[in-house]
Parts: structure tokens; C-alpha cells; sequence
């Protein structure tokens, strides 16, 4: 049988389908290559993929696309499905509002209804994120804490996907779980996520934009830890016992934090970038940006009780891989 990864071009899916296949898989990955950030990292991580890997196949498919989708699919035997494609992105979403209906709730649905009609299927788990959590200000964020005020409609279409599972584990049992991912970082990563951002302009002798002046507290976890949840959350699809789940529903479906239960100072990142950069960066302090928030801290009881999950990678240790990688990316020496 084969896994179903979306999203297999992008910095997860990569690092996903990799864990899958070291252990033996048959991946299907499948992805459409848009513009929204560089298209040649994402043909650079799928040729890792392809050169490295007999069990991956890759098909280049939109599943917003309902019949291409359909068509792409139906050839395969697929029992378990890792939905990571998405419209990313908190920023564009002000300016490109439509990509995000398209990509993370008609895609959505499609995935759903793909495994709603797929007999085989054993377990659907899908990306959320910790930006459902809007403007709480209750920390650590708990997946039992109500989610009701996003500040960004990729949060809003973020949460509308969680909701759109829970019919389906209802109505069609379905058996699903989703992951609310804090601030994803390592190498392979995204060129719009403040590491990549903040890296490249150092290397340039370019300022970095600080925003809220600094004030800013994040949950980053390492994408080896993220991968590893994700993996856990596969191999153990929720029952349908009618019993409360993680998030309070008693479908088959369930919610989990994954981060690294750890609020770090945005600045104690630049610092430990700094250091492994062993060069300082040029600060350019701004207000706070639309649709972003102060902090995120993951509360991670739920997935460390039920899967024994548990971060191992602090960012004194994440982010020197990361630049370590980028740097070899790039061709640039130290």
C-alpha cells in the first residue's frame, strides 16, 4: 500500500516523505509546484526525493483541482494520507485572500472526500496551525482552548479545515488527525520564514526587519521533531469508541499541538543566529505587522500523553543546522 503526501514538494512534505521512505514506504507525493515562494528549492527537494528513493512517486497536481485530482489518485492504492499542501503564510494572505480559499478549503474538502470515498483508507492527518489561536492570551495554547478570534484569514481557513474534518469523522467516521504545527524551522526550509529572511540579509550586510520592536516570543520547533510527531500521529489513528478525543471531539478525530513546549525571545534567535553566523546583524526595528501576534507557546500534554511525543531539538542546536545547510545550499563559505 502507499502514503499520500500533499504538500510533498514543501519544506514538511519533504522531510516527511524522507522519514517515510527511510523506513521502508511506498510514498506518493504530490504537489503543484506554484510561485509562492522558489520554485527551483522545490525541484531541488523532490530530486533528493527521486534520486535517492525508489519507493516515491511524484505527480505534479493542484487538489483544489477536483477532476485532476480524481484522475491523479485513482490508480493507486493509498490507505494512509499525510495532508500538508497548503497556501502558506500569514503575510500573503492580505493581498491574495482567493489562493487561500482555493488551496486550504476546497483542497480540504477534496482531500476529505477523496478519503471519505477510498474503503481502504486507515488514517487522514492533516496540517492545521498554532495560528488558530488567534488572539488568545491564555499561554501555553491547549487544543482544548476555544478558537473563535483569528487575526488572519489564513488562520481562519486553517481553523474552517478543522472543522470541515470534524463532520466528516462524524458523518463518515472518517478517522483523522490534526496537527496544529508552532513555527516550523530547519534545513530545506521556507525562503519567507524569518530564519531564511534574517539569515540571507546577514550574510549580506543587510539590515533585518524586528518587528514589534523586538517584543515577539515564539515556539520554534525543529523540523526532525515536527516530522517525528507526525509520524507517531500515522502509525496511531484515533478509535472510533465514541470516547472525547484530544480537542474534545468523540468522533474519530482528534487535535494536537506539536511544538517544542518552549516560548523563546525572537532576539534570543537572532543572538543564537548571530553566533552561528559568527557575524552580527544590522537591526532594524518596526511595529507590529497585520494579522500577526506577540507569542506562541505550545502546550504539547495531549500528543506527550496519548504518543509519547517529546521535542528534543533546542534552537542553540536547530538553528546552526539550519545555517549550516544553507550556507552548503547556497555554495557560500564560511
Amino acid at each position: 500500500m502507499t502514503i499520500l503526501v500533499t504538500g510533498a514538494a514543501g519544506f514538511i512534505g519533504y522531510h516527511v516523505s524522507l522519514r517515510l521512505l527511510a523506513r521502508g514506504e511506498q510514498v506518493l507525493g504530490i504537489d503543484n509546484l506554484n510561485d509562492y515562494y522558489s520554485v527551483e528549492l522545490k525541484k531541488s527537494r523532490l530530486d533528493q526525493l527521486l534520486s535517492r528513493h525508489n519507493g516515491f512517486q511524484f505527480c505534479k497536481v493542484d487538489f483544489a483541482d477536483t477532476a485532476a485530482l480524481s484522475n491523479a489518485l485513482q490508480h493507486h492504492n493509498i490507505d494512509r494520507v499525510i495532508h500538508l499542501g497548503a497556501q502558506a503564510g500569514v503575510r500573503y494572505s492580505l493581498t491574495n485572500p482567493h489562493a487561500y480559499v482555493s488551496s486550504n478549503l476546497i483542497g480540504h474538502l477534496n482531500i476529505l472526500e477523496f478519503c471519505r470515498h477510498n474503503d481502504k483508507l486507515k488514517h487522514l492527518v492533516y496540517a492545521s496551525s498554532s495560528s488558530v489561536y488567534g488572539s488568545n492570551t491564555k499561554l501555553p495554547f491547549a487544543v482544548e482552548d476555544r478558537v473563535d478570534h483569528p487575526v488572519s484569514l489564513y488562520a481562519a481557513t486553517k481553523k474552517s479545515d478543522e472543522l470541515m474534518s470534524e463532520v466528516y469523522s462524524h458523518l463518515y467516521r472518517v478517522p483523522q488527525t490534526g496537527l496544529r504545527f508552532f513555527t516550523v524551522y530547519g534545513p530545506w526550509g521556507r525562503p519567507d520564514m524569518a530564519l531564511w529572511l534574517f539569515t540571507d540579509a546577514i550574510l549580506k550586510g543587510e539590515p533585518i526587519k524586528v518587528f514589534n520592536h523586538g517584543d515577539m516570543f515564539r515556539d520554534f520547533t525543529f523540523v526532525d521533531d515536527i516530522v517525528s510527531g507526525i509520524v507517531a500521529c500515522l502509525d496511531n489513528p484515533p478509535p472510533d469508541d465514541g470516547q472525547p478525543k484530544a480537542g474534545g471531539s468523540i468522533t474519530p478525530h482528534r487535535l494536537y499541538n506539536i511544538g517544542n513546549h518552549r516560548s523563546e525571545p525572537l532576539l534570543r534567535m537572532i543572538e543564537v543566529l548571530e553566533g552561528a553566523l559568527g557575524r552580527k546583524a544590522i537591526r532594524e526595528m518596526h511595529p507590529m505587522q497585520p494579522g500577526d501576534v506577540k507569542e506562541t507557546y505550545a502546550d504539547i500534554s495531549a500528543i506527550q500523553g496519548d504518543l509519547g511525543y517529546m521535542p528534543t531539538t533546542p534552537i542553540d542546536v536547530g538553528v546552526p543546522k539550519f545555517v549550516d545547510w544553507f550556507l552548503d545550499y547556497h555554495g557560500i563559505s564560511r
